[in-house]
């Protein structure tokens, strides 16, 4: 028996036979071409391309529907690389100075930027290595007429996939394969493994230093992806252990899902809101089967990307009516276009800035480009009469935007008014708050809104000056910081003295310990992925209000984020026996 320590990815405990993934290594000849050759190679090149961001955009739809589109989201680095306008023109220079086949000439471009990028010091980038070997990858087999398979698809018995590295298209394969657990030699908890693990379910230990030359194929395997422990040819005694503990994790999960359809409701009769987070319409089914009572956030950015024109008011229109009527009687809330930062759309000339969560973005943007808003805002009054339809505005940083975004709301309701057109009058308008000074400001925002829905991924980076895609200071990002804590509990408190409820549609949302916190708190509903509702509803319903308040003002009297996580981790575990 060996043991061997990694870092724990995705948590649960599997066992099973190995199933090592070895590297995917190309091979591509160099051939010489006429001159009279080069059009056609440039020819095949641009087709690989459209083959390739074709099949990416299949993939990501699937992945969004499947698994959810916080995983499907992988992929825009992907098309970003489709994009790269100097690795293509290096290409076509390349080939028309050397005069070989094109495939070479990409082979050898990809070979020189996975080096780059591998050199790279910052480990966020160094991981995005994975992103151009993958696309890169893609454009190879397009190029040469080679069919992708890595024989996921053929596993005939429950399998640990054991490989140097993973890239997003390989974990993409795996879904609803015959696959209980990742581990890799690289990574980490920030990589494309954890994150589709986590997705897929399964338990993943990555950063294996070694791992791959110590296991064989079908060796026995235990995976504990809470400790980060990988043990090869475990004795009777160890093998009997983890079953053991196997079978008491399926028994909380298969709580989890008996409660998935129930309402979620305290012990002492407190009525919470639980809804599911979407960029897809593709995602409903998606969101019912896992019992979401809404949705607490439909990102709407996916109608802009990977396309050259804007989308008409008509596309907004059958989309955002097809998600109210399959969803209704329960309420779908339309996050309106959240552009910038992370996501650039070359047709509306949104300059790459130097600080691009600090920039032109969001609302800001939106106020700017009023004729492109009120195409999106006149879409949604008119989908509002098809179901329960809200609408927020993003990144709300004071006052005068709220009121500037409904005036231009406004505009687009009278137009609909003189052109006969009906939409619901009564159409509940937020703003979500992920600003500090909008955190500092909910008393006055509250004036102007019927709602708040707290974005805590921006609103924790803003709040303690920390790039969470930063690896060197990703520690830093602690949604149980107190000052996060007591942001948070300014913007309810000033939310239910105006008389207007209070949703969570970040990540911290979804955080099992910190749901104890956020009830006692007295957040009134969670948007998260879909995965994450029966969990979040099994914990609300185990608890009684006066239990999580008392919980949260103690937590409130902590001095660190690490000590407010460790207090909520081991009430969570009494709360959950």
């Amino acid at each position: 028996m060996l043991k061997l320590k990694g870092i724990g990815a995705a948590a649960g405990i599997a066992i099973g036979p190995a199933f090592k993934v070895g590297k995917e290594d190309f091979t591509v000849s160099k051939d010489a071409i006429n001159e009279s050759d080069i059009p056609l190679q440039i020819q095949l090149f641009e087709e690989a391309l459209i083959k390739t961001r074709r099949e990416i955009i299949d993939l990501q739809k699937r992945i969004a529907v499947e698994m959810g589109q916080d995983e499907a989201q992988i992929f825009d680095a992907h098309l970003l690389v489709l994009e790269d306008r100097m690795l293509i023109e290096e290409v076509i220079s390349r080939l028309k100075k050397e005069r070989v086949n094109v495939a070479f000439i990409f082979f050898e471009v990809l070979k020189k930027y996975v080096e780059v990028f591998s050199k790279i010091e910052d480990e966020y980038l160094k991981e995005r290595t994975a992103d151009v070997n993958d696309v890169g990858k893609r454009i190879l087999r397009n190029l040469l007429g080679r069919v992708e398979s890595r024989g996921f698809e053929n596993l005939k018995e429950r399998v640990v996939v054991v490989a140097h590295d993973l890239s997003p298209s390989d974990t993409a394969a795996m879904h609803k394969q015959n696959v209980c657990a990742l581990v890799t030699d690289v990574g980490g908890k920030t990589s494309h493994t954890a994150i589709m693990a986590k997705s897929l379910e399964i338990p993943a230990v990555v950063g294996v230093e070694g791992v791959t030359a110590r296991i064989k194929m079908q060796d026995m395997l235990i995976v504990d992806g809470a400790s980060g422990m990988v043990i090869i040819d475990p004795d009777e005694e160890t093998l009997a252990y983890y079953r053991e503990e196997e079978l008491k994790l399926k028994g909380v999960t298969e709580r989890f899902w008996a409660v998935k359809d129930e309402p979620a409701i305290t012990r002492d009769g407190k009525a919470i809101e639980v809804s599911a987070n979407i960029e897809f319409p593709e995602e409903v089914p998606s969101v019912k089967l896992h019992g979401a009572q809404g949705i607490g956030l439909y990102r709407t950015e996916f109608f802009y990307m990977n396309r050259k024109d804007a989308p008409s008011e008509e596309e907004h229109y059958q989309a955002y009516k097809h998600v109210a009527e399959d969803m209704s009687p329960h309420p779908v809330i339309i996050r309106t276009l959240d552009l910038g930062g992370d996501k650039f759309l070359s047709q509306f000339e949104i300059p790459h800035e130097i600080q691009p969560f600090l920039g032109w973005r969001a609302i800001r943007f939106c106020l700017a480009r009023p004729d492109i808003f009120k195409v999106q805002l006149r879409a949604i009054l008119r989908a509002s009469v098809h179901g329960k339809l809200k609408l927020m505005y993003p990144m709300i940083s004071g006052i005068e935007e709220l009121k500037q975004a409904n005036g231009i709301l406004n505009d687009a309701r009278n137009e609909l008014l003189k052109e006969g057109i009906p939409f619901d009058k009564n159409l509940e308008v937020g703003a979500m708050i992920e600003v500090p000074s909008a955190a500092m400001t909910a008393d006055l925002l509250a004036e102007e809104a019927d709602f708040f829905s707290i974005g805590t991924n921006d609103l924790i980076q803003y709040s303690l000056a920390v790039d969470r895609a930063n690896e060197k200071v990703a520690y830093l990002y602690e949604p149980a910081h107190p000052a996060v804590l007591r942001l948070i509990k300014n913007i309810i408190d000033s939310a239910h003295e105006a008389g207007i409820w209070v949703g969570m549609c970040g990540e911290m949302a979804g955080e099992p310990a910190l749901i104890l916190l956020l009830l006692g708190l007295g957040l009134d509903e969670f948007s998260i992925p879909p995965l994450l509702v029966p969990e979040a509803k099994y914990i609300i319903r185990s608890v009684t209000m006066e239990q999580v308040r008392g919980i949260t003002k103690k937590a409130l009297r902590l001095s660190t984020g690490k000590e407010v996580e460790e207090f909520a981790q081991a009430k969570l575990k009494e709360v959950l026996g």
